[in-house]
């Protein structure tokens, strides 16, 4: 039964096996070394008191937007940002299983956003929810919280065969929707309970979500139990409707004019990217509004943000709990050609902010070390002091918030990407229409991108001298480097757990 809420409330899966086989055709690049997986023992473990841990994810947030936030960038001085921090795939259900387990979406099986390759019901056919760090983390006496989106498929009054609407395992509050782009007209389900809100001011999908997080930290901070709180919100994914406080705000902003915005001459790109004609004057003003109403989304979510810090304050829990804003993958708007749109690998689409404040993290911090959303379920069991599991493929961030870059830390970032197949119900198929990217597998290097797709193409940018990737120089390889270099994709895209570790060192 739907309830509704009183107004003045509140490319494919490949054996693991063949990794050994090719780790040392990576000699040539320095790899084939060991070493620890983990960061080490967490700096709370021992302690009496654990950390809180608040997650606030979005939902394809690109870097250019965080010039618009204001709460975000007082995070950035008062904290610590990962600025080459990279997502197994720039794709929301893929980046979000990858999210949960820190596995790559070969390991995880979730390729795309609905069946027969990924979504809800493969990610938890798979073992996912089992795998996944909540439940770990009420293991190590947390209460955990979810609002918000939690993976494509899923459905809000699904019962999964029982008496009331579906909560996951490893979760003590759940306030999760299952279509809440609009922000608008979405059912809730909450702790088990359906509840129908519509089309009020009120009603706006973030400040709900905002109004219910601040009153779980209150409760939590009432219980003295460690909590762990993900707010996942739907911003600023299309179709891009802000508040109505905020929808007439940033008139006259356009959509930034970087080097490969609208590519001169894209002869040297592959064969699904060259096609593309160069955007005119309506598919540039079409740009310029989406981008404008994109910045307008995320005030609700920086305001969000502010009132969440505001709370933690004023319940003392402000230097007891680590912050941390991302996005579970980027978005290109205008660059190379392309409209609105992302499962490219390029920057745009595969680089994301994030952002992290806390105890012991010293203000102002960057670092430019190559991170992965596979490293953010064992950064989260460490500050909890519970275990990070073998099958896990990322690493604990934690020696970064205490200064310290490990010396075995990778030194190239996986990205997998398989064309989903067209569906009525992806809010992201205007993305995997004719035009956008085939299946392919990548290599985020420090100072460099290499592409392999499905069809036999290449591509490789130099970073060092071409940061906005603009000139495809896969052809002038050698032969000696292009083996190297595919011999490493083989070895990454085949790994598990510590033989991901291995891999991605090429010192």
């Amino acid at each position: 039964m739907i309830r509704h809420r009183r107004r003045a409330a509140s490319l494919l899966p490949r054996p693991v096996s063949a990794a050994a086989a090719v780790l040392c055709l990576i000699a040539a690049l320095g790899g084939c070394s060991g070493g620890k997986r983990s960061g080490g023992a967490s700096p709370t473990a021992n302690a009496e008191k654990k950390p809180n841990i608040v997650f606030v994810l979005t939902d394809d947030l690109s870097w250019n937007l965080v010039a618009h936030m204001p709460q975000v960038r007082q995070m950035q001085q008062g904290g610590l940002t990962f600025d080459n921090f990279f997502v197994a795939d720039s794709l929301c259900c893929t980046s979000r299983a990858t999210i949960f387990t820190g596995r790559y979406p070969h390991n995880t099986g979730v390729r795309t956003n609905f069946p027969p390759d990924g979504g809800y019901g493969v990610f938890k056919a798979r073992g996912g929810e089992q795998t996944a760090f909540a439940p770990e983390l009420q293991k190590a006496g947390y209460s955990t919280a979810l609002f918000g989106k939690y993976l494509n498929g899923y459905q809000p009054g699904d019962t999964q065969g029982g008496s009331k609407p579906y909560v996951p395992p490893g979760w003590n509050e759940w306030y999760v929707t299952g279509n809440g782009y609009p922000e608008y007209d979405y059912n809730l389900n909450e702790n088990g309970r359906l509840v129908r809100y519509g089309h009020a001011p009120q009603d706006y999908l973030t400040d709900v979500l905002s109004t219910k997080a601040t009153g779980f930290v209150q409760r939590a901070a009432a219980s003295r139990q460690p909590f762990y709180m993900q707010v996942a919100t739907f911003a600023p994914h299309g179709p891009f409707v802000p508040a109505p406080r905020h929808a007439a705000a940033f008139g006259t902003l356009r959509a930034p004019r970087t080097p490969s915005f609208n590519e001169t001459d894209v002869r040297d790109k592959p064969s699904w990217l060259r096609p593309h004609p160069r955007l005119r004057t309506p598919g540039l003003r079409a740009i310029d509004r989406g981008f404008r109403d994109r910045v307008r989304m995320v005030q609700a979510v920086d305001e969000m943000i502010a009132k969440l810090r505001q709370t933690l304050a004023a319940q003392n829990l402000d230097r007891d709990t680590y912050l941390v804003f991302g996005s579970d993958n980027g978005f290109h708007m205008g660059e190379h050609r392309l409209a609105g749109g992302k499962m490219t690998a390029f920057d745009t689409d595969i680089r994301v902010p994030v952002v992290v404040t806390g105890p012991g993290i010293r203000p102002g911090r960057r670092t430019s070390a190559l991170t992965q959303n596979t490293d953010l379920a064992p950064t989260f069991l460490d500050l909890a002091g519970a275990p990070v599991p073998p099958a896990a493929d990322g690493r604990s961030l934690v020696p970064f918030l205490r200064d310290t870059e490990p010396p075995d830390w990778r030194d190239v970032a996986l990205v997998e990407h398989v064309k989903p197949l067209p569906s009525p119900e992806d809010p992201d198929r205007q993305d995997s229409a004719p035009g956008a990217p085939p299946t392919y597998n990548a290599l985020r290097l420090r100072d460099g991108l290499y592409v392999e797709y499905q069809s036999g193409e290449r591509e490789y940018y130099d970073l060092v001298h071409d940061p906005d990737q603009l000139v495809n120089q896969a052809a002038r390889l050698t032969p000696d480097r292009q083996r190297q270099l595919s011999a490493l994709l083989y070895a990454l895209t085949h790994c598990a757990g510590a033989t991901c570790t291995s891999a991605s060192r090429t010192r």
